[in-house]
């Protein structure tokens, strides 16, 4: 019985290490210690920082959440089911700990806390900005667009002197162009839904992340950003696999 019970153990744990070994990651290096960013696929990340586990958007169909270190803080950027996917959600928390997110995924789960465009809040200790996340021109039909202003959010992070953003589902609008002091920023470009190749350099141009990392990028052709930026000084350009 007790070499089952070994044996199962391990089985488990070496299934949760291959999931996760599966998934790139980067370590930055902030004032406050090492922030550690896994790169899951389409919009989802995990941050790990100070023994505290961030995951972002978690979407059941890139991973096995349950093999994955549960979340101290959970953000969703918005209510579409990649990036919302209550099945995942309910795989990747710890009991009663903190979703951030939409008042349209309010809707759907609760816990809170709701953010809105240009709210600021520290949650778990974390410092948080919602900015707004938002089509311009790509529309579902005319004059109905993808993502809606003032529905979706992007998020800008603070770990110890760093600045994250992840920008959720959105277009290079006047708000991300506006940003200030990005160190890490996260870019969609999924098309027909987000941004072009173009509208990220466009953007990231604009507000100088020092590291650019394109994601959510779909069947985008990535070697067009890489063209974009080629020569763009103080902005290094990281291609990850995040389709």
């Amino acid at each position: 019985m007790a070499k089952w019970l070994m044996f199962a153990i391990l089985v488990v744990a070496i299934t949760a290490g291959a999931a996760q070994a599966e998934s790139a990651s980067d370590v930055i290096k902030t004032s406050g210690g090492d922030l550690k960013i896994t790169f899951i696929g389409h919009g989802s990340l995990m941050f790990t920082y100070q023994g505290k586990v961030i995951h972002v958007d978690p979407y059941g169909k890139l991973a096995d959440y349950g093999s994955f270190p549960k979340a101290d803080l959970v953000l969703i950027t918005h209510e579409h089911a990649d990036h919302l996917d209550l099945d995942a959600l309910k795989k990747v928390g710890k009991e009663n700990i903190p979703v951030v997110m939409t008042e349209t995924c309010a809707q759907k789960i609760k816990g809170g806390p709701v953010m809105r465009n240009g709210d600021v809040q520290t949650v778990a200790g974390i410092k948080i900005e919602a900015v707004p996340a938002y089509n311009l021109i790509h529309m579902r039909a005319p004059g109905q667009p993808y993502h809606p202003k003032g529905v979706g959010n992007g998020y800008v992070l603070t770990f110890g002197d760093k600045r994250v953003y992840v920008a959720g589902d959105t277009e290079n609008i006047p708000e991300t162009k506006g940003l200030k002091d990005v160190d890490i920023a996260f870019l969609p470009m999924n098309l027909p839904y987000t941004m072009t190749p173009e509208m990220v350099a466009d953007a990231a141009k604009a507000f100088k992340p020092k590291i650019l990392y394109p994601y959510h990028t779909g069947d985008t052709d990535i070697s067009k950003i890489k063209k974009l930026m080629k020569g763009e000084q103080g902005i290094e350009l990281r291609i990850r696999k995040m389709k």
